[in-house]
């Protein structure tokens, strides 16, 4: 059993060594974490577990139990408001999306970041979201957000 966006959620025996990605997206029906490279290079498919970014194809349903896991669909629940976090407000502001297959993955690194370094430096934030590929190349918009949301932009 882990936590699911705040919902306990048991996971059937047979699932155990299924990834965190497919269960989300095919068993729970969240469809916001997305399928990139499948091999932990993209961060497409980026979640918090405790707190902290994951890739949730590289990780095993056995490996969240007992652990509290949010999607892109739980991150504005986590905010004191309930309202859009902070990063997913500066994502519109900045207009950051352009095709925005990748943005749930870069919402949830920027969040992460943020929640480690509310005050991070342009090489804190480069370092910080490397890993995370936009193939649209919206880095400087991604940069502006995460700014924004950090209350310097």
């Amino acid at each position: 059993m882990f936590e699911l966006n705040g919902t306990p959620t048991t996971v059937p025996a047979h699932l155990r060594d299924a990834t965190l990605l497919d269960f989300i997206r095919e068993i729970a029906g969240l469809t916001g974490t997305k399928y990139g490279c499948g091999q932990g290079l993209c961060g497409a498919c980026t979640v918090h577990i405790d707190g902290d970014a994951a890739r949730a194809c590289q990780t095993r349903i056995s490996d969240v139990d007992g652990r509290k896991v949010t999607t892109i669909e739980g991150l504005a629940a986590t905010t004191a408001d309930a309202g859009l976090h902070p990063v997913q407000q500066a994502w519109i502001t900045a207009s950051v999306p352009q095709c925005g297959y990748c943005q749930p993955g870069q919402i949830m690194a920027a969040a992460a970041l943020l929640k480690a370094n509310p005050d991070p430096s342009d090489d804190d934030i480069r370092d910080g979201m490397a890993g995370n590929i936009c193939r649209c190349g919206t880095y400087p918009r991604i940069r502006q957000a995460i700014k924004i949301a950090a209350g310097k932009g």
